[in-house]
């Protein structure tokens, strides 16, 4: 049981979560994934990368937008663990890095937006 005190006294123990809440370190962590999907363009890109490995310029004509801008998506997704690259000769491919992180973010995507898998039809 916490050894804090609360200022108000409620009839129930509210103290007793602060010893299982993480810390503000484990929340910043939390917080900076969140972050990389809080942009639209992103979070389709990963969706794609969850289901496919692609190029960039591939990824680029699947969503829309200019191979810079997805570059600079994918260097983001790339540096917060949620996909990973592999060199073939010159080109390079993405897909969602196999983490239960990515696949529980990818599950939460496809719940909020009640989207189906392609292969899961």
């Amino acid at each position: 049981m916490s050894e804090r005190k609360l200022p108000h006294d409620h009839g129930h123990d509210s103290a007793h979560y602060l010893d299982h809440m993480p810390t503000p370190e484990g929340f910043a962590a939390v917080s900076a994934v969140y972050q990389l999907l809080g942009d639209a363009s992103r979070c389709r890109i990963f969706w794609l990368l969850c289901h496919c490995e692609e190029c960039v310029i591939n990824i680029a004509a699947m969503v829309e937008m200019s191979s810079p801008a997805v570059s600079h998506h994918l260097k983001l997704l790339r540096a917060g663990g949620l996909i990973v690259s592999r060199r073939e000769g010159k080109e390079v491919y993405y897909k969602a890095a196999d983490t239960e992180t990515a696949q529980l973010l990818h599950r939460m995507i496809e719940q909020v937006v009640h989207l189906t898998c392609p292969d899961e039809e």
